[in-house]
């Protein structure tokens, strides 16, 4: 069984140390909530999980499946199963939709690994997956999780409203199968609507063999996406655990609670 391990990890930007302590496990077919005021660190450990290379780790380690990713490349993450949907997906203008899931597809899934064939007239041709497989594919998956068929023409998030963007990264999910998918604020900027069709694409990706860490601010889409488990980041670290019970505490106290608890624990050490 696959396992990501965050084992007593320390990060740093500059002198600035950010995560100050992080542990935690995350196991196929658990939907592992992490909420936390803003500047706690909860996205930097996003972004440390894919290989974001502006991040020195400077203790601890991250394990997949029992081996350390940190000298991974982010490409290399992905293509060991690692996913990051980001709150704010940035646009790439000139590189539709379905060239730009065709290739990440290919990476993942070996195809760029093979050299191109050559027909009998000694054409080269492509090695990535099949046009015809993979639209097939495509196509399958869009209706699946209702991504309209002309987002595949597009550019990539370039002009797509907050719904659209979130859309397309669960569309991406979909695709690439990923082991664990991080979700930094998934929720964010979306209406109700756009939530909704959001939150049933993450329910239907959450089989037994796949794992979620699921970053958010506020306790709505947790009445869409039901946690295992909820962990509060405070401060660098993660303070506290619980079940789906304690999102609800925190939308009727707030984080105020949540550091006067920090500072009287520390107090009593």
């Amino acid at each position: 069984m696959s396992t990501l391990e965050i084992q007593d990890l320390h990060v740093a930007v500059g002198d600035a140390e950010i995560l100050k302590g992080v542990d935690l496990t995350l196991s196929p077919g658990e939907i592992h909530a992490m909420m936390g005021p803003n500047g706690s660190g909860k996205s930097t450990l996003s972004y440390v999980i894919a290989g974001h290379p502006h991040y020195n780790v400077t203790k601890g380690d991250v394990l997949l499946d029992g081996e350390s990713i940190l000298d991974m490349e982010a490409d290399e993450r992905a293509r060991a199963g690692i996913f990051l949907a980001f709150q704010y997906p940035v646009s790439i203008p000139g590189v539709s939709v379905a060239n730009f899931l065709r290739t990440a597809v290919s990476n993942v899934r070996g195809y760029t690994s093979k050299e191109a064939e050559t027909n009998a007239n000694g054409v080269i041709g492509s090695n990535l997956m099949p046009m015809r497989e993979f639209r097939r594919e495509l196509n399958t998956k869009m209706k699946e999780y209702n991504v309209d068929s002309s987002f595949a023409r597009r550019y990539l998030n370039e002009g797509f409203s907050g719904g659209e963007k979130k859309r397309t990264e669960v569309l991406q999910m979909a695709m690439l199968e990923p082991k664990f998918a991080i979700l930094d604020e998934s929720d964010s900027g979306l209406d109700i609507d756009a939530l909704q069709v959001v939150s049933d694409g993450i329910n239907k990706l959450a089989t037994e063999d796949r794992g979620f860490l699921l970053i958010t601010h506020y306790q709505r889409i947790l009445n869409f996406v039901k946690p295992d488990f909820v962990s509060i980041f405070f401060g660098g670290r993660i303070v506290k655990t619980g079940g789906p019970e304690l999102a609800h505490m925190l939308e009727e106290k707030g984080y105020k609670w949540v550091e006067e608890e920090v500072v009287t624990r520390t107090a009593a050490a």
